[in-house]
């Protein structure tokens, strides 16, 4: 039998609090008091959480409430009877737990921050409706025109030479039509843009007069940069990019299938933000399988490395990023093409 514990027991009929003496004994709860004889199975009581200040309470199966004002009494009192607080309980009493659960908790946020959501928002991106993609490629497109292209000023059979070329490349390179639908249009860049290339949401490749201008007597390279944009189509990289830029709404698009916030964000994300490393590389090795396959030259594309930067040496950055310029190094990237300068 425990000691026993002066308390105040309230009925749950009035708002008088009664004295009482309690005890714990042969798993009851007993309560002797003037106006109160009970005893309850300790099975039945509820016993809240322990604050580390403030009163104790027990919660009685007829609604009553026991409590103590003197909470050291009334911990020492329920371990003496051996009743121990649970280890979550015992836990959020010690400063080393609370530092733990703290470490642990910014843990879980990093990592779902990290590479639940942005594994989550590439899913969603993979998940998109071809109609949806096609849809969002246009408006993208619309805003680079209203911000920053105009018409292409190219004569009508160049263009089409260099479509019917990069088709014939990518037949070349995936005869079994493996390789996503791509449509090629054409714009004149000029300050603002240069010589730039885009890959859209739908299959559209964006491809500017100056660098078709900058790379005329490198046809290959041409190629290798057309390739490089298809890569970002095949791995839907513009959609991933959004969809991470937007997880929350991207796994919630995902989970209420509505795709309004692809439409509404998209656009202006797509046209200002640059690519990861790991997409750009991604890219890349998608256009070095496509030189191969197609029998083309892929050291050619040290030139356009080259005189990308030099471009950038001698002029202001252009307000969008150029083409394939940005990620990885220069260096890097002419070792995987096969030339080392």
């Amino acid at each position: 039998m425990s000691d026993r514990l002066a308390l105040q027991w309230f009925d749950g009929q009035t708002a008088a609090a009664h004295p009482v003496v309690a005890w714990l004994a042969d798993g009851q709860l007993h309560l002797q008091g003037e106006s109160a004889s009970r005893s309850y199975a300790t099975a039945a009581v509820v016993w809240p959480e322990r604050q580390r200040h403030g009163q104790r309470q027990a919660l009685l199966p007829d609604g009553s409430v026991l409590v103590a004002t003197d909470a050291q009494a009334w911990d020492a009192w329920r371990a003496a009877a051996g009743h121990q607080d649970s280890t979550v309980v015992r836990a959020q009493q010690s400063w080393r737990g609370v530092l733990v659960a703290l470490a642990l908790l910014c843990g879980l946020l990093f990592g779902t921050w990290r590479w639940a959501l942005p594994w989550a928002a590439d899913h969603a991106a993979t998940w998109v409706p071809a109609d949806v993609q096609q849809t969002l490629g246009e408006a993208t497109l619309d805003e680079l025109d209203a911000r920053w292209l105009t018409p292409s000023q190219l004569p009508e059979a160049q263009t089409e030479a260099i479509r019917t070329r990069f088709a014939a490349s990518v037949a070349r390179a995936w005869p079994d039509g493996s390789a996503p639908p791509w449509h090629l249009v054409f714009r004149q860049g000029g300050k603002r843009v240069g010589p730039n290339a885009f890959a859209l949401p739908g299959g559209t490749l964006v491809l500017t007069d100056e660098l078709v201008a900058l790379l005329a007597d490198a046809p290959d390279a041409l190629q290798g940069v057309l390739a490089h944009e298809l890569g970002h189509v095949h791995h839907a990289h513009g959609l991933r990019l959004v969809a991470r830029a937007s997880a929350a709404a991207a796994v919630a698009g995902l989970v209420f299938g509505d795709a309004t916030w692809l439409l509404s964000a998209a656009p202006v994300l797509l046209v200002q933000a640059d690519y990861s490393r790991d997409f750009e590389r991604e890219a890349d090795a998608y256009a070095l399988t496509l030189l191969h396959g197609a029998g083309l030259d892929a050291t050619q594309m040290a030139l356009f490395f080259d005189r990308i930067a030099a471009r950038r040496a001698s002029e202001d950055e252009p307000e969008l990023p150029i083409a394939i310029s940005s990620h990885p190094s220069d260096a890097e990237r002419r070792a995987r093409f096969g030339q080392v300068h």
